[in-house]
């Protein structure tokens, strides 16, 4: 006897039987037991989640020997024949293939007639979206006041297509994707049935590539079962699909935990020696930043059994939420922009060494080959570290000179020294920014400079950005008063949070924080940085303009110099 394909063999022939469409099982069996039956159905979804099995499944129930029934007894006549396909009242059309109006004017001329042992015809259009409008105008008349003794079932993956006059003359159905878990639940037990032995991982894996399908997972299953000779385990179907050993992305993460570029590189250089997909390798990636997203959210809700799960909660303790908001952002883009890239190992190369260079808590930072790995560093300390530049002159302010980045979310304030500003700028915040002692969370004093504060307080980018934001008005019994020029920022209970604890552990003693929507006076950090980018233009520009050779220019080619950036 022929091998028949595990799709095939162990297709459902009932409800009781039918995998992840319960929601429509239900309605489709109360309507069957309380016999109101409708004269057209849709079945909508994705490829192989179950549109023709219910197809045949219903047609069995309504033209089963035993009677109409959500249970039809699967051995009489009726049923058998058309389980396998030959009942000569139910037909299976593949608008695919028979798209035109005459085949569906054929199919309607037959629907009056049926055997005297037949209690309703049915007709079963797969893939209707592909009918012709002509097609679809023959059809109409008939759909809408059908022969009492006609059903119809048109099942589709794309119900976009078809047009309104037939949505709305059928009951639809939304069959959904089947989830991980019960693909993976049903293929052990096709496996045990099969006595086939199977890695739990490895139907993990099976059920990811299905994208939802049963079929697909199926057919997979089958592919795996003759890829390992018999049995279904977690290497070879990794083999089998080219998927991505997790063990790479744990050691891309641990590797921007610790700032350490080379060995980026050289997970980039394995998987490149072994021909793996990187394309799949910025999915995988994704999809584990998307874990430890969760597993940053609540814990618990990462199972026991769960593949990785010591290293999600290992890394979801090591990244800040926010940056792994950041790092998923950076992977999503770069797995978009890979077929821009020269080449798919230069894409991914480039989006490792982006999320390291973007990490908000890091500044950016890049361990070179061969150094030691780097602790991280407070905020006030990476501050101090940064080095001034020089003040601008005429020679050394170029026409089209590049413009410095301002200071962003993800840096301290004080990483952009200014240059010289006149007696009444305000002071720059960059003068506070001395490195807190080791014992800084239990030393620390405030004495009302706030800019100078938030400098030496070891804030993540996004709360440092919401601190530098505010103003400080008053500190009355341990309370902080301040003050935000939006509505928005003062709901951010989160961030205010956070630089409550981080102000707390500085000063070493409770504080609180009070935070409202007022009038701003211009002492915020973001304020004070502002007029000095301001005074540094001002005074790029009085110094080129000042200079004689341009002058000398201007006057002989009649024009000033534009673009003027400070350096």
């Amino acid at each position: 006897m022929s091998y028949v394909v595990l799709a095939r063999k162990y297709r459902p022939k009932s409800f009781a039987t039918l995998v992840g469409q319960e929601h429509v099982v239900k309605a489709l069996t109360h309507a069957l037991t309380v016999k109101r039956l409708h004269h057209a159905y849709l079945f909508t979804g994705t490829r192989g989640v179950g549109k023709t099995t219910i197809s045949r499944i219903l047609a069995k129930a309504l033209n089963c020997e035993v009677g109409v029934s959500a249970e039809p007894c699967g051995k009489c006549a009726a049923c058998v024949a058309i389980d396998a396909g030959r009942f000569i009242d139910y037909i299976e059309m593949d608008a695919a293939s028979n798209r035109s109006v005459d085949e569906m004017t054929q199919i309607l001329e037959s629907a009056p007639y049926k055997l005297d042992s037949t209690r309703y015809k049915v007709l079963m259009i797969d893939e209707v979206h592909m009918l012709t409008n002509h097609a679809f105008n023959a059809m109409l008349k008939t759909l809408e006041e059908p022969p009492e003794h006609v059903k119809f079932i048109l099942a589709t993956t794309d119900p976009q297509k078809i047009p309104v006059t037939v949505l709305s003359r059928c009951l639809q159905f939304n069959l959904k994707q089947m989830p991980q878990p019960q693909i993976v639940g049903h293929l052990e037990e096709v496996l045990k049935a099969e006595n086939i032995e199977a890695e739990r991982q490895g139907l993990r894996l099976i059920a990811a590539s299905a994208s939802g399908s049963m079929r697909d997972a199926l057919s997979l299953t089958d592919q795996a079962i003759a890829y390992s000779a018999g049995q279904v385990t977690e290497q070879a179907v990794r083999g089998m699909l080219g998927a991505i050993d997790m063990s790479y992305l744990i050691r891309v993460l641990d590797a921007l935990v610790a700032g350490d570029a080379a060995t980026l590189l050289a997970v980039a250089d394995e998987m490149l020696g072994r021909s793996l997909s990187f394309g799949g390798a910025l999915t995988e990636l994704a999809a584990l930043l998307a874990r430890i997203a969760v597993a940053q959210a609540s814990p618990r809700a990462i199972a026991d059994d769960a593949p990785e799960r010591e290293d999600i909660l290992r890394l979801a303790g090591a990244f800040s939420p926010e940056e792994v908001q950041l790092q998923y952002q950076i992977v999503i883009h770069g797995k978009n922009d890979l077929p821009q890239a020269p080449d798919e190992v230069t894409g991914f190369t480039m989006t490792l060494l982006r999320m390291l260079a973007f990490r908000p808590e890091e500044g950016g930072g890049v361990r070179a080959e061969g150094a030691a790995p780097r602790a991280a560093a407070p905020a006030a300390s990476r501050v101090a570290a940064a080095p001034a530049r020089e003040p601008a002159s005429a020679a050394s302010v170029p026409t089209a000179a590049p413009r410095p980045a301002a200071a962003s979310q993800g840096a301290p304030v004080a990483a952009a020294a200014p240059a010289p500003t006149p007696a009444s700028a305000a002071p720059a915040p960059a003068a506070h920014a001395a490195p807190a002692p080791p014992d800084a969370a239990a030393t620390g004093s405030f004495d009302g400079d706030w800019p100078g504060l938030i400098a030496r307080l070891p804030l993540t980018g996004f709360v440092r950005a919401w601190a530098n934001k505010s103003e400080f008005k008053n500190l009355g019994n341990g309370q902080f008063d301040l003050v935000v020029g939006t509505q928005k920022l003062a709901d951010d209970k989160p961030m205010q949070e956070k630089l409550r604890s981080a102000i707390e552990q500085y000063l070493g003693r409770p504080t609180r924080l009070n935070v409202t929507v007022g009038e701003m006076a211009g002492q915020s950090v973001s304020a004070i940085t502002e007029r000095q980018n301001d005074e540094r233009q001002r005074a790029a520009e009085a110094s080129i303009m000042g200079d004689p050779f341009v002058k000398e220019m201007m006057e002989k080619v009649g024009t000033r110099p534009t673009n003027v950036r400070p350096v």
